[in-house]
């Protein structure tokens, strides 16, 4: 049985530009927080505390994403994982990287955002990306940084 984990993409509208929040993960991968859901949590719940635990941001839930299985291996075990993912608009809260999770936690332009998707991140997350971009109206992929933010 699949491992369930719950995440998010978050964006905010600042000085109205859009930003999108990824994190450096401690492979030096590009992401978006994440993590397993604990007791009987909806995976809504799930993608905002992790979120919250992993950034220190507290966001809103816009919309659902795609959810993403995989497998893999780490500390010596194989398992399966499925992630579901959630659009999730910033509320407040100041970057704060959990670091004993991820490596860092950034605020870039959508155009940045995509360049280290598609160069320094999970091919299996380029599509989450994607999502997100049509969700928010942002061109694919050569979203100007200075395109204002709808409201």
């Amino acid at each position: 049985m699949a491992e369930v984990a719950a995440g998010g993409i978050v964006y905010r509208c600042q000085e109205r530009r859009t930003e999108i929040l990824m994190i450096e993960d401690r492979f030096g991968h590009w992401s978006y927080p994440k993590g397993h859901s604990e007791g009987d949590e909806k995976p809504e719940e799930t993608a905002l505390r992790e979120i919250r635990e992993e950034t220190g941001i507290i966001g809103k839930i816009i919309a659902p994403l795609s959810s993403i299985s995989y497998r893999y291996e780490a500390d010596g075990r194989r398992g399966e994982k499925r992630v579901d993912y959630f659009l999730v608009e910033y509320v407040s809260g100041k970057t704060t990287p959990q670091f004993e999770e991820i490596g860092n936690v950034y605020w870039l332009s959508p155009e940045e955002a995509w360049k280290k998707q598609v160069e320094q991140g999970y091919e299996n997350n380029r599509i989450l990306l994607e999502q997100a971009f049509i969700k928010l109206g942002l061109s694919l992929p050569e979203d100007r940084s200075d395109r204002e933010c709808s409201p």
